[in-house]
């Protein structure tokens, strides 16, 4: 079983490698990338499945042990998250395909976006399992070199201009994060997870602090916490929807998902965070504004995706098992939600050949199926029971009212303030897309580039993996009772912390 935990990392950069050397035979290239990540799905179903039921799975590569080799660990917060990303990423790519084959036809090949789409891949599982900050940091320099080449392959030099503010936010935020390593590596003497608490508890409390800090605002600029989220409305609208359904979806999840590993595990937080509280605060307000702001369907989309990252901060900052299980949650249910909506604003620039609220119209009455599909992730985003965003912001607001601190109590009122923003700002899209007359789609601007609009034409691989998007959230509800208990569970292994250094070192603590 130990082995299941390399391959979701191996598989996809193996596939990679195949997909570039089977590059003038495109129907290869589809297979590979879908087995691959369909295969990946079905390892972290039984990675889930045994970290849930007898522990985390850990493999020591190379035979090293912690803390001096490499470590790879799916516990049920790794595996869980693993087991969702596989399912969208599986998705968007299905829909990437339908998209080419429309656009292009079903015998072009393309030689770079299939092995690029897989390596990226390949970083989000690394992300997700490796239990040292240098592999972190490995998985997401993989992520970044990979989307750099997706944001502005087959693009206008317009839009390279607008991605470069992706590019140099992100390199800005690697040199920091590569710092913090050797900083905390300075400090402890290691960067292994499962030892870094024992080493860290032995530094001064102004040294543990210093060093939390720098952690929250590497990862903060990566999961774009107010006030460092200002690169991600001017950057993802940039690209092809699936390119920006999976950016959305998945890359600030990670930035998330490292926050919580670090918060949780690395340093001690007894109580509730309050600067995180008011941090949480500021992005759930701050993005709900902006979006409200908005006429631009994909930059009202990317404020509201600011603005729910606020949640599960939210959650975090509590540092309690229910906030914890309610950040898991939320997590769980954004990445599918959000990649959802995203995808439908593909579909929806394609019939009517703009992102501007103000100049489409009339898109339910000539393409119903899409405005179904939109509805139902909306009213998730937007906490309407009994969809999955409900569950999600119940349990989070039932946390915060159990902290009963005057900041808990603050960011649960701004929690549901924003759930009132976010239901006006689907509001405002529904109105202003898919209400009144049928209106005649505007021309693409660019026909040569990768971002096709106002064709009219969709197939059934990008209308089927919407639609297989849209079910995961409703499934997510529908099961919202299994995943709870595993999201507390999780939470409770995140808090409490024994399991993953004894599974890691042998032992609970630092180096013995």
């Amino acid at each position: 079983m130990t082995v299941l935990v390399v391959l979701p990392v191996l598989l996809p950069l193996l596939a990679a490698a195949l997909s570039l050397m089977a590059g003038r035979f495109p129907s290869v290239q589809r297979i590979i990338g879908v087995l691959v990540l369909a295969a990946i799905a079905a390892i972290a179903g039984a990675l889930l499945y045994r970290a849930d039921t007898e522990g985390p799975v850990v493999l020591q590569l190379g035979g090293y042990s912690a803390p001096f080799g490499i470590t790879l660990v799916a516990d049920r917060l790794a595996a869980l998250l693993l087991l969702v990303s596989a399912i969208v990423t599986l998705a968007v790519l299905i829909f990437s395909i339908g998209q080419r084959i429309t656009d292009y036809g079903r015998e072009t090949a393309s030689t770079a976006f299939h092995p690029v789409y897989l390596v990226l891949c390949a970083g989000v599982s690394l992300a997700y399992l490796t239990g040292d900050l240098f592999n972190l940091f490995v998985a997401f320099e993989i992520m970044l070199a990979s989307s750099y080449v997706l944001i502005t392959r087959r693009t206008t030099a317009a839009r390279v201009k607008a991605s470069m503010t992706y590019v140099i936010v992100s390199l800005t935020s690697s040199l920091l994060f590569i710092t913090m390593i050797a900083l905390v590596y300075a400090a402890t003497g290691t960067i292994n997870l499962a030892a870094l608490p024992g080493e860290m508890a032995q530094l001064s409390p102004g040294v543990q602090s210093a060093l939390g800090l720098f952690m929250l605002v590497v990862f903060g600029i990566k999961a774009a916490l107010v006030p460092l989220h200002f690169w991600l409305p001017d950057s993802y609208p940039t690209a092809p929807a699936p390119v920006t359904a999976l950016f959305a979806g998945l890359l600030t999840k990670v930035g998330v998902y490292a926050l919580i590993r670090t918060q949780t595990l690395v340093f001690s937080h007894g109580v509730s965070w309050t600067l995180l509280l008011i941090v949480a605060l500021l992005t759930m307000i701050i993005g709900g504004l902006g979006a409200i702001a908005q006429n631009d369907l994909n930059r009202m989309l990317s404020f509201l995706l600011v603005s729910h990252i606020g949640y599960m901060i939210f959650g975090l900052a509590l540092f309690t098992v229910i906030g914890l299980a309610g950040a898991i949650l939320y997590i769980v249910h954004h990445i599918t939600v959000v990649t959802a909506l995203f995808l439908v604003s593909g579909l929806i620039t394609r019939h009517t050949g703009t992102v501007s609220l103000n100049t489409m119209s009339g898109v339910a009455k000539a393409y119903p199926l899409v405005a179904v599909l939109f509805a139902l992730p909306a009213l998730s985003l937007a906490g309407i029971p009994p969809f999955s965003g409900f569950v999600a912001k119940i349990t989070l607001l039932q946390a915060g009212a159990e902290v009963g601190t005057t900041a808990a109590y603050a960011v649960t009122a701004a929690a549901v303030l924003t759930s009132l923003l976010t239901l006006f700002a689907v509001t405002k899209i529904w109105v202003g897309a898919f209400w009144g007359k049928v209106a005649p789609p505007h021309p693409d601007p660019d026909p040569t580039d990768e971002l096709t609009v106002g064709t009219g034409s969709t197939s059934r691989g990008m209308l089927v993996s919407t639609g297989g998007v849209v079910v995961v959230t409703l499934l997510i509800a529908a099961f919202a009772g299994p995943l709870s208990e595993i999201s507390e569970r999780a939470a409770d292994d995140l808090l409490e912390g024994g399991a993953y250094q004894t599974a890691v070192l042998g032992h609970e603590g630092g180096t013995p």
